[in-house]
């Protein structure tokens, strides 16, 4: 099917898409038959495994042929679950692959309660025989910087039957994503909104910002309404699911003796909690530069009250910067030349390796996202528009993919991932890259204009928007921890109130947006969002850095893509020429900020 199916108002069903516009899974198993003997496979090593416990400790050779054992394991494993994941995604109304994935998922509690002794029985040896071993045995030496991980968390590692309950407790724990995930993407129906032209159009997650991006007023305030009056349908559930995903966090930090589900989740990437709690009072700091921002759009706009559904049009009004898939791929490839040939090379691969799956269809799981795990392309998970913002979603997820691919290149298994704090970094890094290549080829001032509101507009969406979500995670957890209820009213009057304080009096602050909190996934990751801001700090800073020193710099940035896990995230960042430590890469950020939105607000009122 050619690209232009996508423009219709119905969504194509899986099968009647285009191949080139799929990624190829064949690449992980060719088959469902693969698929089910890699499953056996991994099932028929647990015996293995399970037979060096008790005796982990009782010399160096024993303690590498567990290791590497678990390493096999865990790379059979990680296709397995990776394949089913996919293929879910694709369409999540297929219950064969809901099947799947639910396969996969029990197998991973499986094999995690298999493995759950592994921490504790090399905590309950003796430090100084821990590394004894990694000095005696030269093999053990690339599984150094794990231990000396692992003894770090000593205090919060229980006893092997411990380990174990928690493990097999991991499948329930699961349970408040996935019944978000499946009210999300399989079974919330949508209306249809009339567009501009006065064709009736489908509302779906994709196409929920491109309405709001409608230079038609109605259009806005149409799309917006009909999002929020369909959660309200569902709100005590969505609350309850909520609420539950909470309570998981809070109880895994506790049983771990944390002092905090946030600290507890902050631990996981050795990340102090200060560097959470500075970035929300940097953000506050500069809220009243937002609220400029909002101003300008209330202005510019010509509006005499500004909505929360007036927040996404392009104030630029009579630019439309619309791409095909194919032209956002060269810009995207464009964008990235200071970034080197090594890079591009990598690029290339994904564009034309089946690496991503393009289009929406009916099923598919909503948003974007990279994939795939140890021995299998990068995977990317689009719904493509035609839009300015699709182009940035692009090159976002390829950077999260080039990322992955390096990282799995250079890095033994134990060290193939990276942690979530640096994993927005390679991705928003990409992003300014975009940017910048955008307004060093505008002749056009009003299309440079749209460029800079684009700027402000990342800035709203992955700085403000994202420090506001994590102010959220981090009051509802509060709240939960003293022993309150997460209603949906508690929840949306929470959530209202943070709007308010963000958005300011210059914005209408609509009660329907009480109801966000209700489709945000990320909610569901545990203290997550917030590497969104921090990430898009140092991508800031390294971006600069790219541009302006040129080989030395690129050189540092393709050392840190390389390192996986192989150190601590802020070690990493270090590393790479910035240090996230101090509050001044956040600072810096907003500062590039203040500077676009005074050059938007020169244009635009001169």
């Amino acid at each position: 099917m050619a690209e232009e199916q996508k423009k219709s108002g119905q969504l194509p069903n899986r099968s009647e898409l285009d191949p080139k516009y799929t990624w190829d899974l064949t690449q992980i198993f060719k088959s469902d038959e693969e698929w089910e003997q890699a499953f056996k496979e991994v099932k028929n090593l647990l015996p293995q495994i399970k037979g060096y416990e008790g005796r982990l400790m009782e010399s160096a050779d024993t303690l590498l042929e567990a290791l590497r054992k678990r390493d096999e394991i865990g790379q059979k494993l990680g296709k397995v679950y990776v394949y089913a994941h996919l293929k879910k995604d694709e369409d999540t109304t297929n219950s064969k692959y809901v099947a799947f994935d639910n396969r996969a998922s029990s197998l991973y509690v499986e094999v995690s309660s298999a493995l759950s002794y592994f921490s504790p029985e090399i905590l309950s040896a003796d430090e100084t025989a821990v590394r004894s071993y990694v000095q005696e045995n030269e093999a053990l030496q690339v599984y150094a910087h794990y231990l000396d991980e692992l003894l770090r968390q000593q205090e919060h590692t229980l006893s092997s039957p411990e380990e174990a309950i928690l493990a097999q407790a991991g499948e329930l724990a699961n349970a408040p994503s996935d019944i978000f995930t499946m009210i999300n993407n399989a079974d919330m129906k949508f209306p249809t909104i009339t567009d501009e032209d006065g064709e009736e159009k489908e509302l779906t997650h994709g196409r929920y910002i491109q309405f709001l991006e409608s230079k038609d007023r109605r259009v806005r305030q149409d799309a917006f309404k009909a999002m929020y009056d369909t959660f309200k349908k569902q709100k005590n559930t969505l609350a309850a699911t909520l609420n539950a995903n909470v309570k998981k966090d809070i109880f895994y930090a506790r049983v771990r003796k944390y002092p905090s589900s946030l600290e507890a989740s902050l631990d996981k990437d050795n990340v102090p909690v200060q560097v959470y709690e500075n970035l929300i009072a940097a953000i506050h700091e500069a809220l009243p530069v937002f609220q400029r921002y909002m101003k300008l759009r209330k202005k510019a706009l010509g509006l005499d009250e500004l909505h929360m559904y007036d927040i996404y049009v392009p104030l630029v009004q009579d630019v439309e910067m619309k791409y095909t898939y194919e032209q956002a791929k060269q810009l995207v490839r464009d964008s990235l030349q200071p970034l080197g040939e090594e890079y591009l090379a990598v690029v290339d691969e994904g564009f034309n390796c089946g690496w991503i799956d393009v289009f929406e269809n009916v099923g598919k799981r909503s948003g974007a996202y990279s994939s795939g795990t140890y021995g299998t392309p990068p995977y990317i998970l689009l719904n493509f528009q035609d839009n300015l913002d699709n182009v940035f979603t692009l090159t976002h997820e390829m950077g999260h993919s080039v990322h992955s691919y390096f990282s799995r290149k250079e890095q033994p298994y134990i060290y193939s991932d990276y942690t979530i704090f640096v994993a927005e970094v390679a991705s928003t890094l990409n992003e300014a890259l975009l940017t910048h290549y955008l307004l060093q080829n505008m002749d056009d001032p009003k299309q440079r204009m749209y460029i800079l509101n684009h700027y402000l507009e990342s800035f709203r969406g992955t700085v403000f928007r994202q420090t506001m979500f994590a102010e959220f995670e981090k009051l509802i957890h509060e709240k939960v921890e003293e022993g309150e209820a997460l209603t949906a009213d508690r929840l949306s009057e929470l959530y209202y109130a943070l709007n308010q304080t963000y958005f300011g009096e210059d914005v209408v602050v609509d009660e329907d947006i009480a109801m966000e909190w209700a489709r945000i996934p990320h909610f569901y990751y545990n203290f997550y969002v917030y590497k969104y801001a921090t990430g898009f700090a140092a991508a800031t800073a390294l971006s600069q850095q790219i541009l302006n020193e040129g080989a030395p710099a690129v050189e540092r940035y393709l050392s840190f893509l390389k390192s996986g896990g192989s150190d601590y995230p802020i070690e990493l960042l270090k590393k790479a020429g910035v240090d996230m430590t101090s509050p001044e890469p956040v600072r810096q950020a907003l500062n590039v900020f203040e500077g676009t939105l005074t050059e938007l607000e020169d244009l635009l009122l001169r």
